[in-house]
């Protein structure tokens, strides 16, 4: 940094009208790094004792309110203050506190969120708790104010499925008080001037009634244990996030933070966490291939299939997930039948279960077609190759796209051990061919692997990263050096190749714990 600089603070504080405005800044995402928890923490003491001020409004800098813990702090010691302390501050202040929400409010962010007495949201918002994505609890009260803020049901979903809401559905579920749009430190003084006008009290979390219905709350939560034993066989902490609600309903809310603490420290402890967050840094890692830094992607409007097996037709459902249109090829009229009933069965399953409507499954399946004629993939974007793992079957496949797929669609190959080099070199388009190496069933399974065979172009494995985020489905994506062996999953028992060291954010034995316990 040069003298001319001058370092902003990430956490500055200003009073407007008795209003101190406490804005976050610490791009990109505002994380909640040591040094935003201790500026929250000043800032926040500072207001109790300033007579100027009647209201706090906490408000992000930039394109995010909260996006979550600070990455750079995984795996370290731990640095004071706590996130837990920072909540308990902001919700014991004397004078009420505004959440002005806007962009990402995540993980922490959400749980800082709850802690204000008041939550306004931009229609553009993103709330969530995905802590469970990383082997863990939410570890700011999270557990114990979502449940007494909006009840056991919609707390446990969120917090066991980690999605992400938007804010039309915070606010049906009073996870937010209000939704505007415009400016977030404007919406956020606006509402913030209202309190004031009219002498709004302080309302805490830790005092929400959403919880008074017991018996109907131990239903809930003993459907989400059971549930999860069953969907979620052998992982750690989505049974640790219902201890904790359990807590909630039976505990006084400083017990239930006690034990979210030691339920969040043996989360931090475990191996599963260690895999995933291993498995988070790898994406990341992945992301900077040259390839994906350099080249434009592709657009995918449409996808076709061949094969319509448990791997075809499971690919074909996440495709169809993703909202694009899939075309799936078979070889006679019996094959593409079974094959359409096995996307079928999919969704009737999902039906079933009370997952998606009748309606939802008829609109996605409207998406869906089939034939026995590769001409019907003419027009498509990008085509995966998912039949019998046999060269000289591969090959027939290719030398069919190769006469009837236009100039520029994108030609993979889901196999495991073939020689993709030696398939992309029979066809006259070698650089649009590359592997798409899904694990079955591919619509369960999160495990995608890009295998990048020698004359591909670069645009090609960028638009396959590109899709493959765009899916919201995959989240581990390992770029094996060589495609003229087995991938580097089906190697993981032995010295994987030099790139995917490379890739990786730091030497393990293997990548089997996190295929095996974290990708179930």
């Amino acid at each position: 940094m040069s003298d001319t600089q001058v370092r902003v603070p990430v956490v500055q504080s200003r009073v407007v009208d008795a209003i101190q405005v406490i804005r976050i800044h610490n791009p990109p995402v505002n994380a909640l790094s040591v040094n935003v928890r201790q500026g929250l923490l000043d800032a926040i003491e500072a207001a109790q004792t300033d007579a100027n001020v009647a209201v706090v409004l906490i408000v992000g800098e930039g394109r995010s309110f909260i996006a979550g813990a600070d990455i750079r702090e995984f795996g370290g010691p731990p640095q004071p203050p706590a996130l837990p302390d920072v909540c308990d501050l902001i919700e014991a202040s004397s004078k009420p506190v505004v959440a002005a929400i806007h962009g990402a409010a995540l993980g922490g962010g959400l749980e800082v969120a709850l802690a204000a007495h008041y939550r306004i949201a931009l229609s553009d918002a993103k709330l969530g708790l995905p802590e469970v994505l990383l082997g863990l609890l939410p570890g700011g009260g999270g557990t114990q104010r979502t449940p007494r803020v909006i009840g056991a049901k919609a707390a446990l979903d969120l917090m066991l499925s980690g999605r992400h809401i938007g804010a039309e559905e915070a606010l049906s579920l009073g996870l937010v008080d209000r939704i505007g749009t415009g400016d977030a430190t404007e919406l956020g003084l606006a509402y913030a001037r209202e309190l004031v006008a009219s002498h709004a009290p302080v309302r805490r979390s830790r005092d929400g009634k959403a919880l008074q219905d017991r018996e109907a709350s131990q239903a809930t939560i003993d459907a989400a244990s059971s549930d999860s034993l069953k969907r979620a066989k052998g992982l750690f902490s989505p049974l640790k996030v219902i201890e904790a609600v359990q807590a909630a309903l039976d505990q006084s809310f400083d017990e239930g933070l006690a034990l979210e603490r030691t339920l969040f420290l043996e989360c931090l402890a475990s191996p599963q966490h260690a895999s995933l967050v291993h498995a988070f840094f790898a994406e990341r890692e992945v992301l900077k291939a040259p390839e994906t830094r350099s080249a434009k992607p592709r657009i995918i409007a449409s996808v076709g299939v061949i094969g319509g097996g448990t791997m075809g037709a499971g690919i074909a459902v996440s495709v169809l997930d993703a909202g694009l249109p899939v075309t799936m090829i078979e070889r006679d009229e019996a094959s593409l039948a079974r094959g359409k009933a096995h996307v079928e069965k999919v969704y009737a399953g999902l039906v079933a279960r009370g997952r998606i409507t009748a309606e939802a499954m008829n609109a996605v399946m409207a998406r869906f077609g089939g034939s026995i004629a590769y001409d019907a993939l003419a027009e498509v974007d990008l085509v995966i190759e998912a039949v019998f793992e046999e060269i000289a079957v591969k090959k027939a496949v290719f030398a069919e796209l190769d006469l009837v797929c236009k100039p520029g669609a994108v030609l993979a190959t889901n196999t495991s051990y073939l020689d993709i080099d030696e398939i992309a070199a029979s066809i006259s388009r070698p650089s649009d061919v590359l592997g798409l190496h899904f694990f079955s069933p591919a619509n369960i399974m999160k495990l995608l692997e890009i295998v990048v065979p020698a004359k591909v172009s670069a645009d090609v494995v960028a638009t396959a990263s590109n899709w493959r985020r765009s899916s919201r489905r995959y989240r581990f994506v390992p770029a094996s050096v060589t495609a003229s062996s087995a991938t580097a999953s089906s190697r993981c028992t032995s010295k994987p190749p030099r790139t995917w060291w490379k890739m990786a954010p730091r030497p393990t034995r293997s990548i089997k714990p996190c295929v095996s316990s974290v990708f179930r």
